[in-house]
């Protein structure tokens, strides 16, 4: 496949992996996700990524910026991810979470999955 790897990052899941006081300041917290993931891209790997990142709650309201397009999941962030996952079914996928029911599910449909380590060390 030439099509970029498509990331698609969990975003409450990772932002909670760190106790870092993400919680005082949802939105805050998801934009410096955001752009450490813009700056970063995928550590270790070499390809073109498409990178998404998905929030939900009080982080709706995050915009995209270049190098990551944001998805509000107008409910529950896990269903967009597995939506997101299901809508790209030919292409290769990496979703990046720690949550085991949505790993479960995204593994389901083909996706490879890694955990919030992968973005932040």
């Amino acid at each position: 496949m030439d099509e970029a790897l498509l990331v698609i990052v969990d975003g409450a899941n990772v932002v909670g992996s760190r106790p870092d006081g993400w919680w005082r300041d949802r939105k805050g917290a998801a934009e410096r996700l955001r752009d450490r993931l813009a700056a970063g891209g995928l550590p270790g790997h070499a390809g073109p990524v498409e990178m998404v990142l998905v929030v939900e709650g009080a982080a709706r309201g995050v915009e995209s910026v270049p190098g990551v397009r944001v998805e509000p999941a107008s409910g529950s962030g896990d269903d967009r991810i597995v939506e997101l996952t299901a809508e790209h079914a030919g292409r290769h996928r990496l979703v990046v979470t720690a949550d085991r029911e949505l790993r479960g599910r995204v593994t389901g449909l083909g996706a490879e999955v890694t955990g919030p380590r992968a973005l932040l060390d």
